[in-house]
């Protein structure tokens, strides 16, 4: 963040030649330099490149209000949020407006009285571009007072009267005036309070019951909506509907890699003295393929949707679940196993809602999709042909064991028992990997071949032992 202008006064102000735009225009024109310039709009938003933001970038130059259409967990905050990076950064305002008076153009009473007063002497404020967004959570108990205003009756208490302007405290939308206001769910905002933001939306004014006022504000509109509230929680008016300019509509990654990038971008990292985290992309893929089978399951609830954010908490249990095991065996390198992922049914079950007339058989359907991620990413890594070398190694009555209980140091010496897992190791993490990511690797190829129905496997607690079939 640069230091704010030195400028405090109007007549400053004019002097440096500082130029007032509406707040779409500001975005309008920041956009067009950015793209001019090849910059991306939004770098932390991934796996829209092609669908959602050009639809976006589009609304943008136009200068139109958008409303976003999507399940839960599709980013539809975070895109809205990101848009105050298109405002400039430092922005005058009337010193002590509660509506972030324009200098040049004041429409609350205290900015029109303030600058016919004191004329060039005006003092000046400088807000910075996070401030000029305001955001609101709709819910049915939301009021025209929230979002637009009310008398103030400890202003009308000092002695002001009811018909002064001076005894209104302004809502959320006014305090909003030239930035960014958003509404989340916006179904979920009754009908009649929806019908309060009407006239934000056309004629760019708000009026509040009792008062002679019109505020002309300057504002940019932006809401967020789950096609599923329409039916469910309640619905948009046609008339609000109709007044937004654009209506995008948000998806979940298409394709695993993305959704592996947003989760590594989004999930926390876990530091801790003395320990070194490392994922490797087969592992992260499970979990990413975790939640496309997901999407796709006759037995999971497609209307509430699987969030990414059931990747992004997937990806941190199975960090955590292997971070507890290296600690407990006395290793400082953390790389997660396939015996890792049975510590994803807690983090999964409260992300997605399974549709079962069985009782008891949630976890059996969160421990097959488990294993069906797996497979699939077994075999986008392998062809079973391949690795027939393995399985004839296992013909000779060879016994493996694996599991939390087993220290990565067994599996490196294994792999010197077992030569003809050294390929399918060194495919997978390289021919110089620490012993904890051989471990991993091993794990992974032994659970691929059984689940290929190519070895056999036991399994007794954290223990488990595969043999020829």
């Amino acid at each position: 963040m640069s230091d704010q202008p030195a400028i405090t006064t109007l007549g400053q102000l004019r002097a440096s030649g500082w130029v007032s735009l509406p707040v779409k225009e500001e975005i309008r024109r920041n956009a067009v330099l950015r793209i001019r310039a090849g910059e991306v709009l939004f770098p932390r938003v991934l796996g829209y490149e092609d669908t959602v933001l050009p639809q976006l970038e589009n609304a943008l130059l136009a200068g139109h209000d958008v409303i976003f259409l999507g399940e839960r967990g599709q980013a539809k905050t975070r895109m809205i949020r990101s848009l105050t990076g298109l405002l400039d950064e430092w922005m005058p305002i009337v010193a002590g407006s509660e509506i972030n008076d324009d200098p040049y153009a004041p429409v609350s009473r205290h900015g029109r009285d303030l600058v016919a007063e004191q004329g060039d002497d005006t003092p000046i404020e400088w807000v910075h571009r996070d401030a000029r967004f305001g955001e609101k959570l709709a819910t049915p108990d939301t009021s025209i007072a929230d979002l637009i205003g009310e008398v103030d009756p400890i202003k009308v208490a000092e002695g002001r009267y009811l018909s002064d302007e001076l005894t209104l405290h302004y809502g959320l939308v006014p305090r909003t005036n030239r930035g960014l206001f958003a509404i989340n769910e916006l179904p979920d905002l009754a009908e009649r309070i929806q019908v309060g933001l009407l006239n934000v939306l056309e004629e760019r004014d708000v009026q509040v019951r009792g008062y002679k006022i019109r505020l002309p504000l300057d504002l940019m509109l932006f809401a967020s909506a789950n096609p599923e509230d329409y039916t469910n929680r309640g619905r948009i008016i046609t008339p609000l509907k109709d007044r937004f300019g654009a209506q995008i509509r948000t998806h979940y990654p298409l394709e695993v890699d993305i959704e592996v990038d947003i989760a590594r971008q989004e999930a926390t990292p876990l530091v801790a003295e003395g320990v070194s985290v490392e994922v490797p992309t087969y592992m992260a893929e499970i979990v990413a393929t975790l939640s496309h089978l997901a999407r796709q399951s006759p037995h999971i609830n497609q209307r509430s949707g699987v969030s990414v954010r059931l990747t992004v908490s997937n990806l941190e249990t199975l960090v955590a679940n292997a971070t507890r095991r290296s600690l407990l065996h006395g290793e400082s390198d953390v790389v997660p196993r396939v015996s890792d992922l049975e510590a994803l049914a807690s983090s999964t079950a409260g992300k997605v809602e399974i549709e079962s007339l069985e009782e008891g058989r949630d976890e059996q359907i969160v421990e097959h999709l488990l294993r069906s991620a797996v497979l699939s990413v077994f075999k986008d890594h392998f062809a079973i042909e391949n690795l027939r070398d393995v399985l004839d190694a296992f013909d000779d009555q060879a016994v493996v064991s694996a599991g939390d209980d087993v220290v990565s140091a067994d599996y490196v010496r294994l792999l010197a028992a077992m030569p003809a897992l050294q390929q399918p190791v060194s495919q997978l993490v390289g021919d110089s990997a620490s012993p904890a990511l051989v471990a991993s690797a091993v794990e992974f190829v032994l659970e691929g071949l059984h689940l290929s129905k190519r070895l056999n496997k036991e399994a007794a607690g954290a223990r488990a032992q595969y043999r020829s079939r």
